[in-house]
């Protein structure tokens, strides 16, 4: 289960958009709890909060607990409303979670192991395809990330979905079974050398026909 990441919120008495800019106003940023059939619950936080968490990346997927007058709410951020000219965070929705409730989130894949593989060693290429999975959980399993091991990976090798650890209590959104998630591509170094010497050999060819004397087939 991932861990619980702590925000200080503060509750909002009204709704509106005067009420959202008097919150604004006064340095904070107005918000909304929604879900798990309660109603919703408004609150307000500290913009620098906010942007910690979207500049650690991940956030759409990183369990939350939020402290309100009726007790700790476990939620996930939903969506983030910027401002247009500064980027700075003017609305924030977070989706209360339930004990049991199936959830959709993007987990991002951890690749290790890189420098080991023996196709990346020999020149080959990590094509990564897919850097998240967008996967249906337990809100009670929500994974930071799914890891895969690249050791062992020779040229034309592939990671799939069955290779990730950590998707024990994950279902792909993705309806492909076993889908690709990277491959080790050929050297395309090696590609564009023999093209070159393919090339510099037939203009050779051609040049030593061109010459005066030379015998024609």
């Amino acid at each position: 289960m991932a861990s619980l990441t702590t925000l200080e919120v503060s509750s909002r008495a009204k709704a509106g958009k005067g009420a959202a800019r008097a919150t604004r106003r006064a340095g904070l940023v107005p918000a909304v709890i929604y879900g798990a059939k309660q109603e919703p619950t408004l609150i307000s936080l500290d913009p620098r909060l906010i942007h910690k968490e979207m500049v650690r990346g991940g956030w759409s997927s990183r369990l939350y607990e939020l402290g309100t007058e009726g007790g700790t709410t476990r939620a996930l951020m939903r969506d983030v409303q910027l401002h247009p000219v500064s980027d700075a965070p003017v609305h924030v929705d977070f989706q209360r979670l339930a004990p049991g409730e199936k959830v959709h989130v993007t987990v991002s894949i951890a690749f290790t192991g890189e420098e080991s593989a023996p196709g990346i060693k020999r020149g080959g290429v990590l094509n990564v395809i897919r850097h998240s999975v967008d996967v249906m959980v337990d809100a009670e399993h929500i994974p930071e990330s799914f890891t895969v091991d690249l050791s062992s990976l020779d040229i034309h090798d592939n990671v799939r979905w069955d290779d990730l650890k950590g998707t024990e209590h994950a279902t792909p959104v993705l309806q492909i079974p076993n889908f690709v998630v990277a491959t080790v591509a050929p050297p395309t170094v090696d590609a564009e050398m023999e093209a070159e010497a393919a090339a510099k050999a037939a203009a050779a060819a051609e040049a030593a026909a061109a010459k005066p004397g030379a015998k024609k087939k």
